[in-house]
């Protein structure tokens, strides 16, 4: 048995008594806002609108918020709870297409669901808390392995740039990419980080910067623009981000910007590199042409911190992530080691 505990302090999600309570994503840096949800239709709006975000925390989360579209059911016929749970799933499936750690969250849930036909309302309602609290400490295992294994790739006083946020509060607890950096810190490394933006929603400003800050991790915010210059001057070591989904031959999607990054990298002979459990591979999915891309609201574009920054009717592209080919990426860090290519073959081993 795990002996992880279900909550620390400084969790950005966790659950207790019928409430799921998460850390509002959208106010920070200036404000930290716990929201408390307590039906599964709160819990596909956080996911939309990015209140709860990061492959991992949202499949956390929308893992709790089956157990919330059970226990809101207020029956006590089974039957009607199941139908309450998948109704829950589907919904909250639809939230957002492209992080396959949600599918995976949601693919366990349901799985319950599939067992224990005999069981009284009572017994159902725990088994899927009892599910969700597992994919919960399976992620907080998973991750704190993975910023482990990451160490081989980050040197004494190593630099390196990132892209969005991948820290805590992406991966609950440890994060992937930023975790790795904020792990190296930890051990004494004193490695520094070039934290790109990330617009349009300014992830890597608003949160990267604020997680990195908070831990005392060297930090240099730039712009998007500005990082193929940071290789160019000979300022940065590696690259490393985080993953939402990655396809059977290493095809990797992420934030938008994050393939123009690794094509900078690949052209200043820099390594370029994913983190990302495997919790997060699509071995159903052969490559990235097949990986769903969600596109945006097109106002993301036209504002930046609610300030109007185009023509109100100037027409937008906004995928929210692009995908990086496995060519670029010189090596997926994971809770079982850092693979290497061919990812055709280095993905099915573990």
């Amino acid at each position: 048995m795990s002996t992880t505990p279900l909550r620390e302090p400084g969790d950005s999600i966790y659950y207790e008594d019928g409430v799921l309570f998460l850390l509002d994503q959208t106010l920070l840096p200036t404000s930290e806002v716990l929201l408390e949800l307590d039906t599964h239709d709160q819990v596909v709006d956080a996911i939309r609108r990015l209140a709860v975000r990061g492959a991992m925390a949202i499949g956390v989360a929308g893992a709790y918020g089956v157990v919330l579209g059970a226990i809101s059911a207020g029956s006590s016929e089974p039957g009607v709870v199941r139908r309450a749970a998948r109704v829950a799933i589907q919904e909250i499936g639809a939230s957002r297409p492209t992080a396959r750690n949600l599918f995976w969250a949601l693919e366990r849930m349901d799985a319950v669901l599939q067992r224990g036909a005999s069981d009284t309302t009572t017994e159902l309602i725990a088994r899927l808390r009892g599910e969700a609290d597992a994919v919960a400490l399976d992620t907080i295992e998973t991750n704190r392995s993975l910023v482990e294994c990451g160490q081989e790739l980050i040197g004494e006083g190593a630099v390196a740039i990132t892209h969005c946020n991948s820290g805590p509060l992406a991966a609950l607890r440890y994060g992937t990419a930023v975790g790795v950096l904020m792990e190296a810190h930890r051990r004494g490394k004193s490695p520094h980080v070039y934290v790109d933006e990330t617009r349009p929603l300014l992830q890597g400003s608003r949160l990267t910067a604020w997680e990195l800050g908070r831990a005392g991790v060297a930090y240099t915010l730039i712009c998007d623009g500005m990082a193929a210059d940071v290789m160019r001057a000979g300022k940065a070591d590696l690259v490393i981000t985080g993953a939402d989904r990655i396809a059977a031959n290493g095809d990797s999607a992420n934030k938008i910007g994050t393939y123009g990054l690794a094509l900078a990298a690949h052209a200043h002979d820099i390594p370029f590199y994913i983190a990302a459990p495997f919790s997060t591979v699509d071995p159903a999915c052969p490559g990235g042409d097949a990986i769903t891309i969600e596109e945006r609201d097109p106002d993301e574009v036209r504002y930046c911190a609610g300030a109007p920054v185009a023509p109100p009717s100037a027409p937008v592209y906004n995928p929210a992530f692009d995908v990086t080919p496995a060519g670029l990426i010189a090596g997926i860090v994971t809770e079982h080691g850092v693979l290497r290519p061919p990812y055709t073959e280095s993905l099915l081993e573990r």
